[in-house]
C-alpha cells in the first residue's frame, strides 16, 4: 500500500520519483504512527527519505524549538542528509542546522540560539553541545540513528545511548546491517520497536545498467559532452551540479551547434516545453539539467545518465542513475571524472553490484580502456 496519501499536500506535490522504494513503503507509515523502528535495508535503497519525510510531516515550524535530531557517524554523511532535508524544506519555515566536529563550535552555538527545527550531527560534537547545555535533548521528539551499526560501535556507543536516554523521544535506528549491538540497544532503550527488513531481492528490477567513467580535465568536460551528443543512438540526461556552470556550458555548446538542450530554473514555461519536446522527439541527443530542474521528469528510453559533475552526495548519484535502465531496458551511467571527483566516486561506487568500467574517447567513439592501454595497442 502506498504511503503517499499519508503525507500532507505540500510533501505529495514535491514527490517526483516514479516509484516508492520498499523501505519507504514499510517505514514511513510506522514512523507517522509514532512507533519506534529498527530498519535494515541495503545501501542506496532510499533510507534517508524514509525517515526525513515523516519528520517533515510531524514537526511544527511555528514552534521555536529543535524537534528532531538525526545522528550520523561521519561528517560526509551528515552533509548528505542536510542536503536532502534542505531540498525538501524549500518554501517552508522548517529550518535545519548541521553540527559536526571540525567546524567552528561558537558559530554552531549561534545557530542553535535560532532554534532550528531539525539538527543533523556527528556524535562527538553533539555530545559537546549537550554538555554545554546548548542542545536541549528534552525538547526533541524524534531521534534517528543513521548507519546505526557504526553509531553503536564501541567508540560512539555511550554517547549515542546518552542521547536516547536524555531525550526519551520516538527513535528509529536504520542501517544496512543489523548487528548484535543494535538488537541489544533496541531491546533496552526503544519502546516495542517495529522491525523492518528489506533485502536486495525486494528492490525494483531494472535492466542491465553499466556504470562507467572517463577521466577528463575539468576544462574539457564541455567539449566531451558535445562529442557524446553525436554518438549514434544516444538519448542522454546530463546532470550539472549548479546553475552557473550549466548556463556557461549551455552558451559554449550553443556556439558549437551541439545536439544538446538545457533545462533550468530561469527558463520560461514555453522554453522548458520546447526543450523537452525536442529531446523527446530525438531532435537533440542530450538534455542537460540540474537536479532541481530535472525533478519529476519521466522520460522513456533514456540510454545514458551522464554525471557531468559528480554529485556532492550519494543520494543524487543514485536518483540520477535510476533514470536509465527502466522497464527492463539496458542503460549506462557515465561519470566525467576530473581529478577532484575521483575520491567521492570511488567511495560511492564500492556498493554497486559490479565494478565501474573505465572508458576513453578514441576516434569518435567511447570504448573500454584507459589512455595508457590505447597507446599500448597503437604501439603493437
Amino acid at each position: 500500500m502506498s504511503f503517499l496519501p499519508l503525507l500532507n499536500e505540500e510533501l505529495q506535490k514535491k514527490w517526483s520519483f516514479s516509484a516508492e522504494m520498499p523501505i519507504q513503503t514499510k517505514m514511513i507509515p510506522a514512523l507517522l504512527e509514532g512507533k519506534d523502528v529498527v530498519a535494515m535495508s541495503p545501501t542506496g535503497s532510499g533510507k534517508t527519505l524514509a525517515y526525513v519525510l515523516p519528520i517533515l510531516q510531524k514537526v511544527d515550524a511555528t514552534k521555536k524549538n529543535t524537534q528532531a535530531l538525526i545522528v550520523a557517524p561521519s561528517q560526509e554523511l551528515s552533509m548528505q542528509i542536510v542536503e536532502v532535508v534542505r531540498e525538501w524544506v524549500q518554501g517552508t519555515d522548517i529550518t535545519v542546522t548541521q553540527l559536526i566536529g571540525g567546524a567552528n563550535m561558537q558559530r554552531q552555538i549561534e545557530k542553535l540560539k535560532k532554534k532550528p527545527t531539525i539538527v543533523v550531527g556527528t556524535p562527538g560534537r553533539l555530545q559537546e553541545l549537550v554538555k554545554a547545555k546548548k542542545l536541549k535533548l528534552h525538547e526533541i521528539q524524534t531521534i534517528i540513528l543513521d548507519e546505526g551499526d557504526q553509531l553503536l560501535a564501541r567508540e560512539n556507543r555511550d554517547m549515542v545511548k546518552g542521547f536516547l536516554q536524555g531525550a526519551k523521544a520516538q527513535t528509529a535506528i536504520v542501517s544496512a546491517t543489523i548487528t548484535e549491538e543494535i538488537e541489544l540497544v533496541s531491546d533496552r532503550l526503544l519502546q516495542d520497536p517495529v522491525r523492518i527488513t528489506v533485502t536486495n531481492d525486494e528492490l525494483p528490477a531494472v535492466g542491465k545498467v553499466v556504470h562507467s567513467y572517463v577521466k577528463v580535465d575539468e576544462r574539457d568536460k564541455t567539449d566531451l559532452l558535445r562529442r557524446l551528443s553525436h554518438l549514434p543512438g544516444m538519448k542522454g540526461l546530463a546532470f550539472v551540479n549548479n546553475l552557473d556552470q550549466l548556463l556557461m556550458k549551455e552558451t559554449k555548446l550553443a556556439f558549437r551547434d551541439a545536439k544538446i538542450v538545457a533545462l533550468h530554473s530561469e527558463m520560461k514555461k514555453e522554453e522548458r516545453k520546447k526543450a523537452m519536446d525536442s529531446f523527446r522527439k530525438g531532435e537533440v541527443a542530450i538534455l542537460m539539467s540540474t537536479d532541481l530542474a530535472a525533478r519529476g521528469l519521466d522520460i522513456e528510453g533514456v540510454t545514458h545518465v551522464i554525471h557531468v559533475d559528480v554529485p556532492r552526495s550519494i543520494e543524487p548519484y543514485l536518483h540520477r542513475s535510476g533514470r536509465t535502465g527502466r522497464a527492463g531496458a539496458d542503460g549506462e551511467v557515465l561519470s566525467l571524472l576530473s581529478y577532484s571527483d575521483e575520491k567521492n566516486y570511488k567511495k560511492w561506487t564500492k556498493e554497486l553490484p559490479s565494478k565501474p568500467v573505465q572508458k576513453v574517447w578514441h576516434r569518435g567513439d567511447l570504448i573500454e580502456g584507459s589512455s595508457k592501454t590505447i597507446t599500448e595497442k597503437r604501439g603493437k
